[in-house]
């Protein structure tokens, strides 16, 4: 009877079951030989899919492929949130400047080399014009699993890199709606790439505005209550909830996956959010990988051998020469540019994601679908390689260029990251185009809501109308009384009041702002009441914020204060400093806490010796409320001292083991004013005087830890050394006092 029962069972196993245990299998023994042969993991994924799919017969193969397919939309979702969890929007806009140059210039090179290659190949234009797009993208998702292989995430280069790709995925978007509009009516259109670009801001601020206010809120709220098995469940419903809102507006389900992600990086528990989501995301994305590798297909590897050959070759060197010259140009130095080019070499994800488009629309061939695939297997598999050597072709080139070059690649990243003076009116100005565009956004989203949601709600209602637009105009009045009225950039402002020529732009400023909130109350009456009652309406609503502006400022200061709380609340309660930029050596700020059993705990600087066994500098610790900053040799470190160190990549990484051998423990980097900055000397009064004799350390809090002479690079220099005119130093302080000092 049992052995009846389960021979019945076996025979109505669902094929899905059977695929994905066949998956599996066949993962974990490829991956298992490509651990053995120290080989990046994603590699025996991709092999794996080519086992179990219907190209290979030696093997068992997989029956549903559909539903393998959406288990592999399911990891790009779930490898996307896990990439918002770890790279928050606070990080993306400091490699925002970089990040956008590199993305931009990349994606404008390979349109062009991927629409003439196809010319080229005597392909027609539309075919063309969608190969020049599909090579543009570099894949998101086979990078991320290459970083992890290859341990190379904390590295600077990782952060470019990262930051590259969520641009191009934004600027995929609006691809797409090009390429669509083209498709239809085979013409463009700027029209609807401008609607396109309009409406991805208007979501993407709502979406970052609303998040931020409520989902760090309720966690905390919640905390008590949370289990690991609750707040897995809650962050994968949120996650998911956004995909649905991205979807049903119109955008990659994997742009609204990555947005939550950055939403819950802000809060306290994204740390442990990200250890629980871990699992999740490494099933999925093997799924994902797996079915990459399902795609190969040895006939067309053979058929379109020679198309197939050229555009892996544009694909390989157009990505990382047109990268590495985008990288350049943002100020990088030349290690990390062609760090960054070598990595961004392949295409992946999005790429099929407009071949399919392509093909749903009838307006591309047969063949492009299977090519873009082979050609993305291809440089998924040269990826790690290229990640990987990527450092010591750096170093080659670097020894290989003319020795002025380099000088001048390095002056002009030095300079391009110095620090900018920036105008009084331009500070100004950009401090109410900021104020305008953002309360805009959300004056016009309450607004829409009420009508689309609330007003529908009360239309039989008696008087529900009048409720609706009283409702509304609740909850616009703070956002109306910041747009108007709120002083921004007070000091600015009154600076350029002293002078009388800028009296009147001031003023003009402040009417216009005015003028944009009568409108948007004009604009929220219209919707509710005919134009003569709303006219009537608008008067009341003018006299309503006349008789209670204390009342509405108390509110809106309460919002905005819980909003910046939100926003801040992981910096404010780890308190850590954040990694800053040491161009062209590769060094930076990384955080470390000592451990209450850590054996080092107790000991002094100078016993402990960090500098001279690692080449390490210790600028700064933070004990309690206490912060001392370059503190002394004789300083000691005591149990959950929080110490910021400066080093290169390696010496970084030679830090972190060591810590890991004393029972240490690192914690994530975020901003403080203790920087690391480099200047290039010109006329300052110290030079031809000795690090000592200049006094530096004793006006600025601050400590020399790298100089360039002569083309010679120095780390730690000795205090004797002298400062001569165009030498190039690092120096690790307080930020106000050393710019005071070098300015």
């Amino acid at each position: 009877m049992l052995f009846s029962f389960i021979a019945s069972t076996a025979v109505h196993l669902p094929d899905l079951i059977n695929d994905l245990g066949l998956i599996l299998v066949t993962a974990a023994i490829s991956v298992l030989i490509f651990r053995k042969l120290k080989q990046p993991l994603v590699l025996g994924y991709l092999v794996a899919g080519f086992l179990a799919s219907t190209n290979f017969n030696f093997f068992p193969t997989v029956k549903d492929t559909n539903s393998i397919e959406v288990w592999a939309e399911i990891g790009i979702i779930f490898l996307l949130f896990s990439l918002g969890l770890e790279f928050s929007f606070k990080k993306l806009l400091k490699v925002g400047g970089t990040a956008s140059i590199t993305a931009l210039t990349q994606i404008i090179v390979m349109i062009v080399l991927g629409y003439y290659a196809g010319r080229f190949m005597g392909w027609d234009n539309m075919n063309c014009i969608f190969l020049g797009v599909i090579l543009s993208i570099s894949s998101t998702t086979i990078i991320l699993k290459a970083f992890d292989e290859l341990g190379v995430k904390s590295q600077k280069f990782a952060g470019n890199v990262i930051g590259a790709l969520i641009v191009q995925d934004i600027v995929t978007i609006l691809m797409m709606v090009l390429l669509s509009t083209i498709a239809v009516s085979q013409q463009f259109s700027g029209s609807e790439l401008i609607q396109s670009l309009l409406k991805l801001f208007f979501f993407l601020s709502i979406w970052f505005i609303s998040g931020i206010f409520f989902i760090p809120t309720l966690l905390k709220k919640l905390k008590h209550l949370l289990s690991d098995e609750m707040l897995l469940i809650i962050s994968l419903a949120l996650c998911l909830l956004m995909v649905i809102f991205a979807s049903e507006v119109g955008f990659s389900p994997a742009l609204g996956a990555f947005i939550m992600g950055s939403i819950i990086a802000e809060t306290n528990e994204a740390e442990h959010i990200e250890h629980l989501v871990k699992p999740v995301k490494d099933l999925f994305g093997a799924i994902f990988f797996v079915s990459v590798g399902m795609l190969i297909n040895p006939d067309t590897l053979v058929e379109y051998a020679f198309p197939v050959m050229i555009l892996t070759v544009i694909t390989v060197f157009g990505q990382s020469i047109s990268s590495t010259i985008g990288t350049l140009i943002s100020g990088q130095s030349l290690k990390e540019s062609i760090q960054t080019g070598m990595s961004l070499s392949q295409i992946g994800e999005f790429s099929f994601i407009i071949a399919t488009l392509g093909t749903t629309l009838k307006v591309t061939s047969d063949f492009l679908y299977p090519i873009v695939v082979a050609v993305s297997a291809v440089t998924a598999f040269t990826t790690p390689f290229m990640i990987k050597y990527a450092s010591p072709t750096a170093n080659f080139i670097e020894k290989k260029l003319p020795k002025k070059w380099v000088k001048k690649i390095e002056l002009y990243s030095a300079n391009s990251q110095a620090i900018k003076t920036v105008s009084t009116w331009k500070t100004v100005i950009k401090e109410y185009l900021v104020q305008v565009i953002l309360y805009s956004v959300i004056l016009f989203a309450i607004i829409l809501m009420s009508k689309n949601f609330l007003l529908p709600l009360l239309e039989d209602v008696i008087y529900g109308n009048i409720i609706a637009a009283l409702l509304t105009l609740l909850v616009l009045a703070p956002f109306l009384w910041a747009l108007s009225l709120k002083r921004v950039a007070k000091a600015e402002v009154q600076e350029l009041l002293k002078n009388k020529k800028y009296y009147g732009p001031v003023i003009v400023l402040i009417f216009i702002r005015i003028v944009i909130a009568v409108f948007f109350v004009g604009l929220m009456l219209n919707n509710f009441f005919s134009p003569e009652i709303a006219l009537l309406a608008f008067a009341f609503s003018i006299v309503f914020m006349m008789i209670f502006p204390k009342n509405i400022n108390r509110l809106y200061h309460k919002i905005e204060k819980r909003f910046i709380i939100n926003f801040n609340q992981r910096e404010t309660t780890t308190k850590n400093i954040n990694r800053n930029n040491l161009s062209p050596w590769d060094g930076h700020m990384a955080n470390f806490t000592i451990c209450a059993e850590s054996d080092l705990a107790g000991k002094t600087l100078e016993e402990v010796k960090i500098r001279e066994t690692i080449g390490v500098n210790i600028a700064f610790i933070k004990r309690g409320g206490l912060h001392i900053y370059v503190p002394s040799k004789e300083e000691k470190l005591y149990p959950n001292d929080e110490i910021s160190i400066i080093g290169t990549d390696e010496q970084v990484k030679q830090f972190a083991e060591y810590l890991e051998f004393h029972k240490f423990s690192t914690e994530s980097l975020i901003e403080s004013e203790i920087v690391l900055q480099q200047y290039e000397l010109n006329d300052q009064w110290f030079i031809g005087k000795t690090i000592r004799e200049s006094n530096l350390r004793e006006k600025t809090n601050g400590m020399i830890v790298g100089v360039e002479h002569n083309g010679r690079r120095i780390l730690n220099p000795e205090s004797n050394l002298l400062f001569s005119k165009n030498d190039i130093v690092w120096v690790v302080g307080d930020k106000k006092k050393i710019k005071a000092f070098f300015n």
